[in-house]
């Protein structure tokens, strides 16, 4: 039986990735074996199914703990899976969700949007 945390953990990206699914018309689930090291030698986020990205979810009772801490891992990630983009899903209480991003990730978007004419 898993413990407390890993279960609420294993539900938020579970109710993420069905978040993701229904916003993005993709098909957006939870990765296999979320949180293992891989070969290229590190964790290459929570989700699969978001071309481009690293997607790390976080249901902290702290959210600005949470908020602080798993943007920085997420663009670790994106490093480790060789994705331009990464972006942080924090649950609030009562199922609330809100995408967070350093500004460096934010300001990544932004490039591409600027340099493709979108604005």
């Amino acid at each position: 039986m898993a413990n407390p945390q890993k279960r609420k953990g294993d539900g938020a990206e579970r109710e993420a990735a069905e978040l993701l699914s229904t916003l993005l018309a993709l098909t957006v689930r939870r990765k296999l074996g979320a949180g293992r090291t891989t070969s290229a030698g590190g964790d290459t986020g929570d989700l699969d199914g978001v071309p481009g990205h690293v997607i790390q979810v976080a249901s902290w009772t702290n959210v600005a703990a949470a908020a602080r801490i798993k943007p920085a891992e997420a663009s670790r990630q994106a490093d480790h899976a060789g994705e331009p983009f990464a972006a942080t899903l924090v649950r609030f209480r009562g199922g609330t969700w809100r995408v967070v991003l350093t500004p460096e990730q934010w300001a990544a978007y932004l490039r591409l949007i600027l340099r493709e004419g979108l604005l």
